[in-house]
């Protein structure tokens, strides 16, 4: 997979060349753009804000250096995806879907977000990672590229590690243990040191349930 990622601060986006993420991105199994919008302005100021029309508080990205900048990496495979407040709530179900395509472009807004002659000629959807407002889409950016990324084959490492996890199944995901067996007069459960595997697997399921029913009821099946 390919993802290019449009921003005015490039600099924000160094944890992404760290741990997982860096290591598929160095191996090859990943790649990841960040490309500087600014570089795109014909202003001889580089600038790419300016005020609304109709008046109001705060600056607007420009058409002339998001156009630019989408039209250098756009191809006929490209999805693009513009991190907005008002964009459909990311969940696990929309980060699977989007990690089967294989070229994202993903636009980060700052200020009062970009003119919406952009979003009208080359976004495909608005996503936002939740109800509520930050200084710009560069962190919402990070949050669904990681996201995405766990999905990419050989990118974990394990490929049932990113099945088996929280929201993967529509609960959360069951308590974990490692050594060691007792700390501090904490057991790890007998049940999970048995080697009994349909067991175990009956106990992990009965406590996703109930772990899911205590902190995330919303998540449940609803009763006719």
């Amino acid at each position: 997979m390919k993802i290019d990622i449009l921003t005015l601060f490039p600099e924000i986006f160094t944890p992404l060349n760290e741990s997982i993420i860096g290591k598929a991105r160095e191996s090859g199994k990943i790649e990841i753009n960040v490309i500087d919008i600014r570089t795109f302005s014909k202003d001889k100021h580089k600038r790419c804000d300016d005020y609304t029309f109709g008046g109001g508080e705060g600056l607007l990205m420009m058409c002339q250096p998001l156009f630019d900048c989408i039209e250098s990496v756009k191809d006929e495979n490209s999805h693009i995806i513009y991190m907005s407040p008002k964009g459909e709530t990311l969940k696990q179900n929309k980060v699977f879907e989007l990690s089967k395509y294989e070229h994202l472009i993903v636009i980060c807004g700052h200020y009062e977000g970009i003119d919406q002659r952009v979003i009208d000629t080359f976004v495909d959807e608005e996503i936002s990672i939740g109800d509520y407002i930050l200084t710009g889409g560069e962190l919402p950016a990070m949050v669904m590229v990681d996201a995405i990324s766990r999905y990419i084959p050989e990118v974990l490492g394990n490929e049932n590690s990113a099945k088996n996890e929280t929201f993967s199944e529509g609960m959360l995901e069951f308590p974990q243990y490692t050594r060691p067996q007792n700390f501090r007069g904490q057991e790890v459960p007998e049940i999970l040191l048995s080697g009994h595997h349909k067991k175990i697997e009956e106990w992990r399921k009965l406590e996703s349930e109930n772990l899911t029913r205590r902190c995330r009821p919303d998540l449940l099946p609803k009763k006719e």
